[in-house]
């Protein structure tokens, strides 16, 4: 990578792409690529413009976590600065986790660290097979404290304990099978299966995908009583009513496609 060449490339539009541009680093991120993967994604999710964005990185790695340089000076930080840092981190997941568009992990490669962070706090993940995970933190005497609730989220809080504590790689494969990731496909095969998903996404919607997502994040691990069951049916009761859930079911009542779709 040039000296010139961002570090983070936004493309917008309809499907928009945020792409991770350190490959001569592992896309390892630092304070100023924290601070504008949170611009991105809240320019993004307020644009009207926007329906889904796909998060990628180029070279052979998706994201290794932290910067060594960034590491190197964290090393000799007070506690307060260690706070004000890791606020801008956990921050910038809260972004993305929130983000009113759907988000779609495109992983191309290994992801270490604070990427597994990125991939879970994104609502879809798609794998290459050849990708290794690893929550690495153990092995530096330290915890993935600012990711944990969107990895734990993720792959569940049993998987944690094994991956939180070993600092163990772990494949592809295993990533499927504990539902960190929710494909895996042959490298060849990834953007193809990347583009039919977003296609899906782009079928629905847009305020279905907006509230769905929303719903999953207010429901999950909620215990079921009076107030959860009040809340879910007073949403479909105002969606129902909306604008685009009236052309919704009238569409396919009438048998033809919503206007969403016309555009």
């Amino acid at each position: 990578m040039s000296p010139s060449a961002p570090s983070l490339v936004v493309t917008p539009g309809p499907v928009a792409r945020v792409t991770l541009n350190r490959p001569d680093v592992r896309n390892a991120f630092n304070e100023a690529v924290i601070a504008e993967l949170t611009q991105a994604f809240l320019q993004l999710g307020a644009d009207p413009e926007v329906r889904a964005i796909v998060l990628a990185g180029e070279g052979p790695a998706f994201c290794a976590g932290a910067d060594l340089n960034w590491m190197r000076r964290m090393a000799d930080y007070s506690r307060a600065q260690n706070l004000a840092d890791a606020e801008q981190l956990a921050e910038m997941l809260r972004v993305l986790y929130a983000c009113p568009k759907p988000t779609v992990a495109r992983v191309q490669g290994d992801v270490y660290a604070g990427g597994t962070g990125l991939v879970a706090a994104c609502d879809i993940a798609i794998s290459v097979d050849t990708a290794g995970y690893c929550l690495s933190e153990a092995r530096l005497g330290l915890i993935p404290a600012t990711i944990s609730p969107y990895v734990i989220r993720a792959m569940g809080a049993r998987a944690a304990h094994r991956y939180f504590l070993t600092a163990e790689r772990f494949s592809a494969a295993e990533a499927l099978r504990i539902g960190f990731v929710h494909e895996v496909v042959a490298a060849d095969q990834l953007d193809t299966r990347v583009n039919e998903v977003v296609a899906q996404l782009l079928n629905a919607g847009p305020q279905a995908v907006r509230l769905g997502k929303q719903l999953v994040q207010d429901v999950a691990g909620r215990d079921i009583d009076a107030a959860l069951i009040r809340s879910t049916v007073e949403g479909i009761a105002d969606v129902r009513v909306s604008p685009e859930g009236r052309e919704g079911i009238q569409s396919f009542l009438q048998k033809r496609k919503p206007n969403w779709l016309l555009g």
